[in-house]
């Protein structure tokens, strides 16, 4: 299991601190140093089921210095390569395991996908 993860992001935090109380380990990757890269998110994204759109941090600054119209005009093929340029723009955390990919730290989401 992967997941990638900032050290500043509570969410992050919150996602790491559940999955050590279960006991569940994770190779944890820092996801502003070394970001997904435009072929993992081509094979993460369809693995999630969520579109493109829903990888991006919303509440983040790089999201604010792109600016949603911008974000809105952009093909999707731009948004991947911008996810892969830089870390805080992607949601997260990202969760990889096999076949799965969750993005963001939704409780229920990670009971299901990991027992």
């Amino acid at each position: 299991m992967l997941v990638l993860s900032y050290s500043g992001c509570q969410t992050c935090r919150n996602a790491l601190k559940w999955l050590e109380a279960r006991k569940l380990s994770a190779d944890v990757r820092p996801i502003v140093e070394q970001p997904p890269t435009v072929k993992e998110l081509k094979e993460w994204i369809v693995r999630s089921g969520k579109p493109v759109k829903k990888w991006l941090n919303t509440s983040g600054q790089s999201y604010r210095a792109l600016g949603k119209s911008k974000v809105d005009a952009a093909s999707e093929e731009t948004l991947i390569d911008w996810l892969a340029k830089d870390g805080k723009l992607v949601k997260r955390p990202v969760l990889v395991k096999g076949t799965t990919v969750l993005v963001g730290f939704n409780e229920d989401e990670w009971k299901t996908a990991l027992g």
